[in-house]
């Protein structure tokens, strides 16, 4: 065992969990499936869903960059990118040198990327970076800039990743721009991450997603504009856009996902790298657990931050004790954000199971009402199971000491803040 483990180093949202706890447990006594339920559930939300997508499920750095950077040299009318951050490396760089050429075939460009996620990332766009990228005639703004002494506006951020190639073609999910996607890191090695390819009126949304914040912080309004807005009918996939946006929808992803967690009847699987979870979602989980629903839950022995990672383990011991099957990945870091209920229905985004993605920040997920696509993931998380541990008693004590234990105890006093 020893060997095997080598180098792991407000009330209000109460009150409406509770309210579709109950309506879901008579839809399903009624023999309502999950999906249908989480469909309606969103709905009346006010999520939009429309049932003519097409959607390529991406599960590495090298192919989205490669499918991205292809369409992107294929565009006639318009880019629009925004991400948490572009990292100052080789990826970054080769993609800004592909935007400065659609630039002078007279291809709109529009970049936004998020103030705390370039700070605080290791090789960050400099102040002259952004300049010379503006004298190419790339339109690159950063979002809600951290100057001191206004340290207030750590919270919120923006998260998301989210591209639009004119107006027809969307990619989104968990990856940023950086080298790492592809080449991994020494600290982790490799960065495994989930993103994807959607075609269809799915688009729109991503797009006015984009407008929304573009004009927040540009002032230019591109909301109106029907050139931006071409999405249309291109398969038969159903997929609803969940945003979440401080002040306006602050609760949707909690409500998402712990309507998705209530509503399942057979299977949870999910990964996820920040597990340190909100009490509504712990709670839902046990809920599942203790109705016989099988819980499988991933997440890494190895992680790119101190503290929090301590926070996730000592949540997934409590998750195995409660009767989850908790799964350790070893080749790398997983930084996937999805969720798979019952085969029928999946999640892919930019969204932690932690308090800043579910309180705090912009965040957006691609929810796909789809066994086909959902089938996609269930494989890659069987195939990841090969790779990784199952955590069994034994296996926690022998990964965990008696401080790292302690450790993990003080992260989850603290959770409310990681």
């Amino acid at each position: 065992m020893t060997n095997r483990l080598t180098g792991i180093k407000t009330r209000g949202l109460i009150m409406v969990a509770l309210a579709f706890c109950f309506s879901t447990a008579q839809a399903q006594q009624s023999g309502t499936s999950s999906d249908s339920l989480i469909y309606q559930q969103l709905k009346d939300y006010g999520i939009r869903f429309s049932h003519d997508n097409s959607i390529k499920v991406i599960m590495s750095g090298q192919e989205k960059f490669d499918c991205l950077f292809q369409d992107i040299r294929q565009a006639r009318h318009s880019i629009h990118l925004e991400y948490f951050n572009f990292r100052n490396d080789s990826i970054a760089m080769l993609l800004f040198d592909i935007l400065k050429e659609k630039r002078r075939e007279g291809v709109e460009v529009r970049a936004l990327f998020d103030a705390f996620g370039n700070d605080s990332n290791n090789q960050p766009l400099l102040k002259k970076h952004v300049e010379a990228l503006r004298s190419d005639s790339i339109d690159i703004w950063e979002f809600d800039p951290i100057r001191f002494p206004w340290v207030n506006h750590i919270w919120p951020r923006d998260h998301r990743k989210i591209v639009v190639i004119d107006g027809k073609i969307a990619y989104t999910g968990g990856m940023n721009v950086a080298d790492y996607y592809i080449k991994g890191t020494e600290q982790v090695g490799a960065w495994r991450d989930m993103h994807c390819r959607i075609e269809g009126n799915t688009v729109n949304d991503l797009q006015h997603i984009f407008a929304k914040i573009w004009k927040k912080t540009t002032q230019e309004d591109i909301s109106q504009k029907a050139e931006y807005f071409r999405g249309e009918d291109a398969g038969n996939k159903c997929i609803g856009i969940v945003n979440r946006e401080p002040r306006t929808t602050n609760d949707v992803m909690r409500y998402f996902y712990v309507n998705a967690i209530d509503d399942a009847q057979d299977s949870i699987r999910i990964i996820n790298p920040y597990f340190t979870l909100r009490p509504c979602i712990t709670k839902a989980l046990k809920r599942a657990i203790k109705r016989g629903v099988k819980v499988e839950l991933m997440i890494s022995a190895k992680s790119d931050i101190p503290l929090t990672p301590d926070c996730a383990f000592y949540n997934m011991h409590r998750m195995m004790k409660k009767g989850a099957h908790v799964w350790l990945y070893q080749p790398g870091f997983h930084h996937s954000k999805i969720m798979m209920v019952d085969g029928k229905f999946c999640t892919i985004g930019s969204t932690n199971l932690d308090a800043r993605s579910l309180r705090f920040d912009y965040e957006e997920n691609a929810v796909i009402i789809d066994k086909e696509t959902t089938r996609e993931l269930d494989h890659m998380f069987d195939r990841d199971k090969q790779e990784s541990v199952y955590m069994t008693k034994e296996v926690w004590n022998e990964f965990r000491t008696p401080w790292q234990k302690f450790r993990g105890w003080f992260a989850y006093l603290l959770s409310p803040l990681l």
